[in-house]
């Protein structure tokens, strides 16, 4: 317990991007964890300066591949995910856009709906209290009315609040912000927030089939007690594991979200449920297997972020585009029928 108390002292009670640890935060294992992260922090600082060095806009290669899936350092991230993403290259062609859709029409109904989230989105987040000066909740607010007039096809979804509070945090940008929610919403992640949630739907019904072909067991105990993905997984879909894995492992998963796309987010989930299936599979009821859902993204397997990133691009085996094109055209097909 003394060894607890004494790492309860040297770790931070909030984190840097100005989240309160948790009551039941385990501080000596984090402590163990960090220190030896920390290592793998600094080298990787060292050859991201060298990359960087002169460098203009951050693009996707090789060798900026393998860099990101090893971790972007957190001074870096805004210029790399504005690189790769594509949100770079549209705000430099529309110079003044983001300020003119600030200045757009009143619409009461979208106003409401974004007004409605900003208390409920990070309360554990000391920079989104209304006692922050500045407190974000005024930015969050710009970058989400924005991007509903930009994108009257979306408007405003519950979890795009999440979404964007992540970029405003890491980016400390508005305009940034605004940019990689476009690339997100708009190209990479497209039809999740639109009110049909078209997207989304056929993503978690593609994660379902490539759960009966990679762990048919899991797929089978599914079947059994009937229970259908999205009841498990749709918060994994729409806040892009935001509020659901600790936070270092959801920004390590965003670099390669924003350089490799969508397919990540399948690997991810593969890595969680095939890492666990033992102990998924001992669910004997509906509740049982929610809880276990819930289970599997707390613990060690997810706090140590290196570790879990090297995993989801080993331990899922082959996913490749094409498969996931495949899948989605007659997952959707079948849900339009369903209607």
């Amino acid at each position: 317990m003394e060894s607890a108390g004494r790492a309860q002292d040297r770790v931070p009670r909030v984190d840097p991007l100005g989240f309160e640890r948790p009551p039941d935060f385990d501080y000596a294992a984090y402590e163990e964890f960090f220190s030896a992260y920390l290592v793998v922090l600094t080298r990787r600082a060292v050859k991201w300066s060298k990359l960087l060095q002169g460098a203009g806009r951050v693009r996707s290669s090789g060798t900026v591949k393998r860099y990101i899936r090893k971790g972007v350092p957190l001074e870096h991230r805004a210029r790399v995910w504005m690189g790769v993403s594509g949100a770079q290259a549209q705000m430099d062609r529309n110079p003044g856009y983001y300020q003119r859709l600030l200045q757009g029409e009143h619409d009461d109904r979208l106003e409401e709906a974004i007004r409605t989230d900003m208390n409920r989105t990070f309360p554990d987040n000391v920079k989104f209290r209304k006692s922050a000066d500045p407190c974000l909740q005024t930015t969050l607010y710009n970058v989400l009315l924005a991007y509903g007039r930009h994108n009257q096809g979306v408007g405003y979804c519950q979890g795009m609040n999440f979404v964007a509070g992540y970029l405003i945090l890491v980016t400390k940008s508005e305009e940034e912000s605004f940019w990689l929610l476009d690339a997100l919403v708009g190209r990479i992640l497209p039809d999740y927030y639109s009110p049909a949630m078209l997207g989304l739907q056929t993503d978690q019904e593609v994660l379902g089939e490539l759960v009966r072909t990679k762990l048919p067991a899991v797929a089978a105990l599914m079947d059994g007690h009937g229970v259908l993905w999205p009841l498990v997984v749709s918060r994994w879909f729409i806040c892009l594991f935001v509020d659901i894995l600790p936070v270092e492992t959801v920004l390590r998963i965003w670099d390669c979200l924003f350089n490799e796309g969508s397919k990540i987010i399948f690997r991810v989930a593969l890595t969680l449920i095939k890492q666990h299936q033992a102990f998924i599979l001992e669910a004997t009821s509906v509740v049982d297997i929610c809880e276990r859902f819930k289970a599997i993204t707390r613990g060690s397997f997810v706090t140590e972020c290196h570790t879990f990133m090297q995993k989801i691009f080993s331990e899922p085996g082959s996913l490749s585009m094409a498969t996931i094109s495949r899948l989605r055209a007659s997952c959707r097909a079948r849900l339009l029928t369903q209607g």
